[in-house]
């Protein structure tokens, strides 16, 4: 869907990005997490078609920049960090605008903007002002801007930048529910809580460098050394300790009140044994699971000392 190689773009001595290999699949949410100026904006403008790299090449829906790049603006749409709305025109009037532009043409370009009003719920909004909504409403007015002419790639450069806690929160939801239509997306972020729990791929770029990339899942793994299971019973505790210490697959076992922390050793990637044993050793289960790794402690193990070059 998504493919860039040794995609690298300079200005005079200056390595805005360099050699940025991507690849996403349909439906892939992609967190592109740094903190300003890593090169973010930059990549996506090429991605876009509204930059031209150095060198390197970069494909969308298998169409490449430099030989389609009319055909990857029709597949693509591109929201910038800040953009303007016209103060004379109603949110109505402002979506049939860009969808006249799209020559979406007659009934379907009504129904269209109507569509989208609903989808980014904005409908209450209709002939209200554009200049008179709030930042949150504004981003959400952008976002269906960029659905108007049903694109299959999204290209949203800080989307959640400036908005409150509860805006931010109805933007991730809606973003959710683009990826669930099978939207390729990237959204960029200098702030990792932000994407941390709608992503399933992301990007961590500093310095114009692609530092680490991958699925969420293969991130978790990479940092994770031990697997930490959290384990109750109904009875003795204690008692139900001393049976998950003898499996060999365990390193080390610790109780409190009422649960048991049970680490893995390292080389251990199946626990399914340790419930079955704990049944038959006539203990009746109450909780059984992995802990979690957030993907914020992820970020900081992956990202430790990156910032202290000078």
């Amino acid at each position: 869907m998504i493919e860039t190689r040794d995609l690298t773009k300079k200005y005079g001595e200056l390595f805005a990005i360099r050699s940025i290999d991507l690849q996403l699949e349909e439906g892939d949410l992609f967190g592109f997490i740094g903190p300003n100026g890593a090169g973010k904006t930059t990549t996506m403008r090429i991605i876009a078609t509204l930059l031209q790299p150095t060198w390197g090449e970069a494909y969308v829906c298998g169409n490449s920049i430099y030989r389609n790049p009319k055909e990857i603006r029709r597949l693509v749409g591109y929201m910038p960090d800040f953009f303007g709305v016209y103060d004379d025109m109603t949110v109505l009037e402002y979506l049939e605008f860009f969808a006249a532009a799209y020559r979406i043409k007659g009934p379907e370009r009504r129904k269209r903007c109507d569509e989208m009003l609903e989808i980014v719920d904005l409908d209450f909004k209709r002939d209200a002002f554009a200049n008179t909504l709030s930042r949150g409403q504004t981003q959400r007015l952008g976002l269906a801007r960029v659905l108007i002419h049903n694109p299959q790639v999204l290209l949203l450069d800080e989307p959640l930048s400036g908005l409150d806690p509860r805006a931010r929160i109805e933007m991730r939801n809606l973003l959710r529910r683009l990826g669930q239509m099978g939207k390729t997306i990237i959204v960029s972020s200098h702030i990792l809580p932000e994407l941390a729990d709608i992503c399933n791929k992301i990007g961590i770029i500093d310095r114009g460098v692609m530092q680490h990339s991958a699925a969420v899942a293969d991130v978790m793994r990479q940092v994770r050394q031990y697997t930490i299971l959290h384990v109750a019973v109904k009875d003795d505790l204690a008692a139900a300790a001393r049976v998950l210490e003898e499996h060999p697959a365990v390193d080390r076992v610790e109780t409190n009140a009422k649960v048991i922390k049970v680490t893995l050793k390292p080389e251990a990637d199946d626990y399914s044994e340790l419930p079955t044993l704990l049944v038959e050793r006539g203990h009746k289960i109450t909780l059984f699971r992995e802990e979690e790794l957030s993907l914020e402690a992820a970020f900081m193990a992956l990202t430790k000392g990156m910032g202290a070059k000078t």
